[in-house]
């Protein structure tokens, strides 16, 4: 058992014996960085003295604890050969500390100038308290780290006499730019910097160049006192910069160095003494970078999992599917299945799409296609179009010509939209019988083989009939004059929309349950869906990671929307009227239409009969490919009770955590595997923000668009109305607590959050576009909706009264929230 070891001794394998702190600064002082010299007081040292693990009782304890006497010498005698009453900073490391994924910044305490021996002792033991302050315990909560499963070293490093300290990035912590170096630098200790009680100066440097410098006025700095401790030293608005270009370029050079022995950007502190001499007083990795696939040269990136409305992290199996899925795709498409146009970042599915990004005509298919999917990522890319990153280096259409004219001769694309558009409704007939003859198809093969071949290839036998009912729509627009909002109104209560199909049978299960008291009794024992989970079972919230249950598995999301149905006590207001009143509406739309059109009615109404009939197809490709997953999910269940039975899995849901290969592997234990990637998982659940476009240097482009008035709030116009009603933010619908009108904010959805839909008021989302999943079941109930919202989930409150304008595209916030959400 080592009590005290010098840095010289640590190495970054030592973490549960030195913490976060101290494996960093041995780490460090190997590499032959400019360490201040010092040792560390180990954490066999502290289990010598904690006796609790509970948070209300562990720092009192720890504060009233003498220091054992074994523990004392051996610290005195490690102080001593620093030299006679040396000035020492002493510093907490945590075993969850500076770490990969939690900084831990500040959270425990520091003592600074400790001079005597004596001193020394007491301000390690007051270290120690440190663990349990109450910040320190709310911070390892909300990261997910178990007290007790955290132990706290001590470091005791010689203290550097500052001119000048400070902070430095490796990385640009605001915009992600991983080649430019950030400094804040300020006269004295650096603590005056780190705590943010003086407005520093601040540098960029860019390569070679110092590309930003921003001078704070120093006002404060906090300086050593002679014989121990610190003061607080306050001066007039100092003008000047603390550094000379040349130290700024040297820190930066140091910064480089940092980041290069430890692979990955480093936030370090650092000081120069009187003499002009440069040390390095601490580094920890960066944790609030989003990561950055790593590819040689520049690359723009696409966050497929964001438009696809999931925030969360996908399952390592999740993203095993896409991967067998993208294959397919990039064949069918791009004609080769090793396309790296696939990749992976932060647990989360990206696209490449540099390539797309120097073609005019993938500029225009891709900002056209986004536009009514996702149109704020079509802003973004849009913005990229001056980059000279990303010169157009294919003007020429005809590859893309040539692409499309494959794609229509192998899977008979023109033959199936004339079909639609002569007799609709055998077309959508035909679509929908596609779900038996997928899952019998899929039957033998293997899983992968499944993913491959019953996914991407169906989608163009259903694609081209759901476009000519687009295509109809968009005819009659460039015939008739038509008013805002007047078009969505033929896009309400659509048939063959399987989306709406699932809610409405939803909102029929509730209804009987109102009516049937033996029906209710069933569930409230937990019975009573039978019937609905036969036919809906295999859908989910985020169903298109595999590697989440469905609602077959876990029905308590299905429970709490029925819940909420039974609480609707307006019959004018319940789903199926509401359906068929809007289906009514788009009725007496093409009427109105036809009138206008006067000799060209005909055209109008031949055209949207089409739309009618075909357009509500556009959920079916999703849904099969999810009816599928329910199917895959069922057999890979079965490996995973195979791998508990055999003692290499806890559980079964954990084969989720594994690749289809690593599933079938013969042997192992697979159990360290699993926790390893739980922890991954888990931390990436908690990660804030996801971008959704991201550039290979790390920044993340944002298109700008400046509300209308003060205050409001603008997007996509989705679905036509206006609507002033109590805002709900839902970040989750599993448990989300809706009241009947409701209208609902929410950072994106799928089809397992529309069940909601059917007693909100109305609809504000940040991501999606006019044709994204929320828009359209919006649409379909004619509910006012507005989507591609910035900071729509952090700027509106739950309570605020707002107005939502969905033929506008504005959000107006009248009121704030009394109380929070």
């Amino acid at each position: 058992m080592s009590l005290v070891l010098d840095f010289s001794a640590i190495d970054g394998t030592m973490l549960p014996v030195v913490g976060g702190k101290a494996a960093n600064l041995g780490e460090l002082t190997k590499a032959g960085l400019p360490v201040p010299q010092g040792f560390c007081v180990t954490t066999d040292a502290y289990r010598m003295v904690a006796t609790t693990a509970d948070p209300a009782h562990a720092r009192e304890q720890l504060l009233n604890a003498p220091v054992p006497d074994e523990v004392a010498r051996a610290i005195v005698a490690e102080y001593e050969k620093l030299g006679e009453n040396v000035p020492v900073a002493v510093r907490s490391s945590a075993t969850a500390e500076d770490l990969p994924f939690a900084s831990f910044a500040g959270q425990q305490d520091t003592f600074l100038n400790v001079v005597g021996a004596d001193d020394v002792l007491d301000a390690v033991r007051r270290c120690w308290a440190s663990l349990w302050t109450e910040r320190a315990v709310s911070y390892r909560e909300s990261n997910g780290i178990d007290h007790g499963s955290v132990f706290l070293a001590v470091v005791v490093q010689r203290m550097v006499d500052s001119a000048v300290s400070g902070v430095m990035f490796t990385a640009n912590p605001v915009t992600g730019k991983r080649d430019q170096v950030v400094i804040d630098a300020s006269p004295g200790l650096g603590e005056a910097v780190v705590s943010g009680a003086v407005n520093p100066d601040h540098f960029v440097v860019d390569g070679n160049e110092i590309v930003e410098r921003r001078l704070g006025d120093k006002r404060l700095a906090i300086r050593s006192k002679r014989g121990g401790g610190t003061e607080h030293v306050t001066s007039e608005a100092n003008e000047e910069p603390c550094l000379t270009d040349a130290q700024i370029l040297e820190l930066a050079d140091l910064g480089a160095r940092v980041q290069e022995y430890y692979g990955s950007p480093q936030d370090t502190e650092w000081a120069i003494d009187a003499d002009g001499s440069l040390h390095l007083t601490q580094a920890r990795p960066i944790t609030t970078l989003f990561p950055v696939p790593d590819r040689e040269g520049f690359h723009v990136y696409f966050c497929f999992s964001l438009a696809q409305g999931l925030e969360r992290p996908i399952t390592p199996a999740g993203r095993a599917a896409f991967r067998e899925i993208a294959k397919s795709a990039l064949e069918i498409v791009v004609g080769d299945p090793k396309s790296q146009s696939y990749t992976e970042a932060g647990e989360r599915i990206f696209f490449d799409f540099t390539n797309v990004m120097r073609s005019r005509v993938g500029r225009e298919f891709v900002g056209r296609l986004l536009g009514v999917m996702e149109a704020r990522s079509a802003e973004v890319l849009k913005s990229l179009h001056d980059d000279p990153r990303l010169t157009v280096t294919q003007s020429s259409p005809w590859p893309a010509i040539k692409r499309v004219l494959r794609l229509a001769r192998r899977f008979h694309l023109p033959v199936t939209a004339v079909r639609a558009l002569v007799n609709p409704e055998k077309a959508a007939a035909k679509a929908l019988r596609l779900k038996e003859e997928v899952l019998g198809r899929a039957r033998g093969m293997t899983v992968e083989q499944a993913l491959r071949e019953c996914t991407i290839p169906v989608i163009p036998r259903i694609m081209p009939t759901v476009l000519v009912g687009f295509a109809m729509l968009g005819l009659v627009s460039k015939i008739v004059r038509t008013k805002p909002g007047e078009l969505q109104t033929i896009l309400r209560g659509l048939p063959n929309n399987i989306t709406t199909e699932m809610d409405l049978a939803l909102w029929d299960l509730a209804r009987r349950l109102r009516d049937d008291p033996v029906a209710r009794q069933e569930f409230e024992n937990g019975g009573g869906l039978d019937e609905f989970m036969s036919l809906w079972g295999d859908r989910a919230v985020a169903e298109i990671d595999l590697g989440l249950p469905r609602w077959s598995e876990d029905p308590a999301y299905v429970r709490g929307v029925v819940r909420n149905y039974l609480k609707l006590e307006d019959d004018s207001m319940a789903p199926d009227a509401l359906f068929a009143r809007g289906a009514a509406e788009a009725e007496a739309m093409i009427e109105t239409l036809a009138r206008r059109a006067r000799g060209r009615g005909w055209l109008v109404r031949f055209a949207l009969k089409r739309t009618r009939l075909l357009a509500g197809l556009r959920e079916y490709p999703k849904y099969l490919i999810i009816t599928l997953f329910g199917r895959l999910r069922k057999e890979i269940s079965a490996i995973g009770d195979q791998l508990v039975a055999a003692d290499r899995l806890d559980a079964r849901d954990d084969v989720f955590f594994l690749t289809f290969e690593e599933m079938r592997s013969p042997q192992g234990d697979l159990r360290p595997l699993v926790g390893e990637r739980r922890e991954v998982y888990d931390r990436e659940m908690r990660r804030r923000h996801i971008p959704r476009v991201l550039l290979s240097d790390g920044t993340e482009p944002e298109a700008h668009r400046g509300p209308v008035a003060e205050g409001d709030l603008v997007g996509t116009p989705a679905s036509a109305g206006t609507v002033t009603g109590t805002a709900r933010v839902v970040m989750d619908p599993v448990g989300a607590h809706l009241e009947p009108g409701e209208i609902l904010v929410a950072p994106s959805t799928d089809p397992g959050w529309t069940p909601l839909f059917l007693t909100a008021g109305g609809l504000v989302m940040e991501m999606g576009g006019a044709n994204s999943h929320g828009a359209v079941v919006a649409r379909e109930y004619g509910i006012p909706a507005v989507v591609g919202v910035r900071e729509a989930v952090t700027r509106i409150k739950t309570g605020d009264t707002i107005t939502v304008d969905g033929a506008t595209g504005v959000v107006s916030t009248l009121e704030e929230a009394v109380t929070g959400a």
